[in-house]
């Protein structure tokens, strides 16, 4: 192999290995060097929305007064009746036993649970209501090794949660630009997320609400071994005809 021929193929080689991933596209929290100062965690309550579904519980020293503010679907003789749950309808309201029509949407579980409480002591002496929004899930989609939905059954988590709950970005993963979606009093907002900055921890939206969708884009290096996947055949080919014309030319 000539002289020139060498240097071609080596500027081949360059070229297609400068749509390598870079150190500075990889790593989380870049900024974040050593232990600057302890920062309070923000205390993050998720407030109820349209569609919500809630699991309520009351309960009494006497338990038969707690009877009638506790549902049950109906059984079967192999399994025991299970508590009915409250759908948030469009009006942002649950149509609770005896009390009727509640006002949820807006609240979060502690505050509606204070709320109830105090209306049953009315009817109930010393009430304890327990309330859990069962339906809390998160979707991560895109650049990460499980894309899908996931429950989550404590009421928070985190970004960097969500991310290894879907098994964290691919290699081809664009950390600097995540796409965060959240649907929040009838509209849809889009927020970009940077990976690569400790800024993210004090986000306001560090905190997933539920329904969020999180969307991880594919980087330069994944769009551009797309567009060569799908054209293999034709990029070879024309590479082995170029490298066999120049090898004439210098002959």
């Amino acid at each position: 192999m000539t002289n020139r021929l060498k240097f071609l193929v080596a500027t081949l080689l360059i070229v297609s290995l400068g749509s390598c991933v870079s150190k500075k596209e990889m790593l989380y929290l870049q900024d974040a060097e050593g232990i600057n100062a302890l920062e309070a965690i923000v205390k993050i309550e998720p407030k109820i929305q349209q569609s919500d579904i809630l699991s309520i519980n009351v309960a009494a020293i006497d338990a038969e007064a707690a009877i009638p503010f506790n549902l049950f679907e109906a059984g079967n003789t192999t399994s025991a009746p299970k508590p009915i749950t409250y759908l948030v309808n469009s009006d942002g309201e649950i149509n609770f036993p005896v009390l009727g029509k509640i006002k949820v949407e807006g609240y979060t579980t502690k505050e509606i649970t204070n709320n109830l409480t105090t209306s049953l002591t009315s009817y109930i002496q010393k009430p304890i209501v327990n309330i859990r929004l069962t339906n809390f899930k998160v979707t991560v989609l895109g650049e990460v090794k499980s894309p899908g939905i996931y429950p989550v059954p404590n009421e928070r988590i985190s970004i960097l949660e969500a991310i290894g709950m879907a098994g964290d970005l691919t290699i081809q993963g664009k950390r600097k630009t995540v796409v965060l979606i959240r649907e929040q009093n009838g509209k849809r907002t889009f927020i970009d997320i940077d990976l690569t900055s400790k800024e993210m921890l004090n986000s306001p939206y560090f905190y997933l609400a539920q329904n969020d969708v999180l969307i991880v884009e594919p980087n330069k290096s994944k769009i551009n071994s797309s567009v060569v996947g799908a054209n293999t055949g034709i990029i070879l080919s024309s590479i082995s005809f170029l490298i066999s014309i120049v090898a004439i030319i210098i002959r």
